[in-house]
């Protein structure tokens, strides 16, 4: 599989994200509702993805967003320089103090426990980067000039608001333009879609995004509502897997859209919030391959373990090519993000590799 990626020494950074960062307010072991306490984190789908790629796989990155230019604003930037993601090219909008120009968003998350699933009340309308436009970030020069061999969004940021719809799809035109990799998360939300044309709305947009996308990642779900295709004859629940059926549907998908290198998806069965069943799937040059299979993992906040996914096996993609590895990557590096809280990644690639190796959870002396 040759993705033809961009020369590293050609380029400023190895991949960038597109996407809104908001402050995660965190009450650990209590509930939104009744907690005096929160602890606070930063964290975005398509952030959690370059912050993973830096701070777990030692990549150069840095995550293209808005803020509005206050204290809050400068709290989450701070997050992102501990990260070690570049800021320069974030774009700081003026606020006229209460937030009725542009604001920054909050994401209030519970982690759940046993049988109360995980809880997330976000509050992100009127947020900077839901109102930015390219001419805000000058994709030229970053794609153009300044040279990126990867590039990822997603559909959580698609959907924020109407304008950010457009800058996706221009930020990936000229992406595209200057040869950089393209991968997006559908991550279909269909609460977000709601105040801007609903699944109807979700469909054009994501149809149109697709067409320059190089690796493709969602689950079935986001496959059927942000794309049409369904998998015939699959457990829902994933009791049972489909295999035939997942590579129907994608050998299908590829098919409608050739530009398609790489698709993959995560595969999770909830049984409480804090036991899973975990896997993953890649297809490549028409084949599927699957990760090995974490039963009953353990979690601990399971906010970015799709995120985490994605980031190893973007890293897996960009420095073996064999999607079998990728895969791997991919579902370990989610796996042990699950076992620590917050939406971004604690774990070392040194650990992911070790996990891929079959290293079991001893306690280390």
């Amino acid at each position: 599989m040759d993705l033809k990626l961009k020369d590293r020494k050609d380029c400023k950074y190895d991949a960038v994200s597109l996407g809104e960062v908001m402050l995660r307010l965190d009450p650990g072991e209590g509930r939104i509702r009744t907690t005096r306490n929160f602890k606070v984190w930063e964290g975005g789908g398509e952030y959690n993805v370059i912050r993973g790629l830096r701070r777990c796989f030692g990549m150069n990155t840095a995550v293209i967003t808005s803020f509005a230019d206050n204290e809050v604003g400068h709290l989450v930037e701070d997050f992102i320089l501990q990260g070690g993601v570049d800021t320069a090219l974030i774009d700081w909008k003026k606020t006229d103090g209460i937030g009725r120009t542009c604001r920054n968003g909050l994401n209030f998350v519970e982690r759940g426990y046993g049988i109360r699933g995980a809880l997330s009340c976000s509050d992100r309308a009127n947020t900077a980067i839901s109102k930015a436009t390219p001419e805000d970030f000058d994709f030229e020069y970053i794609f153009g000039e300044l040279g990126v061999r990867w590039f990822h969004t997603g559909g959580i940021y698609a959907a924020l608001s109407e304008q950010s719809a457009k800058t996706v799809v221009e930020a990936i035109k000229t992406a595209k333009k200057y040869g950089t990799i393209v991968s997006y998360d559908l991550n279909y939300r269909a609460s977000m879609w709601s105040a801007i044309g609903g699944l109807e709305k979700a469909r054009e947009v994501n149809k149109e995004i697709a067409k320059y996308v190089d690796v493709m990642i969602g689950n079935e779900e986001d496959f059927t509502a942000c794309l049409g295709f369904e998998i015939e004859g699959n457990d829902k629940n994933l009791k049972e897997l489909n295999l035939e059926g997942y590579k129907k549907m994608i050998n299908e998908a590829a098919k409608v859209y050739p530009n398609f290198k790489v698709v993959a998806t995560t595969l999770r069965t909830v049984k409480t919030a804090t036991v899973n069943d975990w896997s993953a799937l890649c297809w490549a040059d028409g084949e599927i391959y699957k990760a090995t299979d974490y039963p009953a993992l353990e979690i601990l906040d399971r906010v970015g373990g799709g995120d985490s996914f994605a980031s190893g096996l973007v890293y897996g993609l960009m420095t073996t090519g064999d999607a079998q590895k990728a895969v791997e990557y991919g579902t370990a590096h989610g796996a042990l993000a699950m076992t620590t809280p917050g939406d971004t990644t604690m774990a070392t690639c040194a650990e992911v590799e070790a996990i891929m190796s079959g290293a079991g959870a001893r306690v280390k002396r």
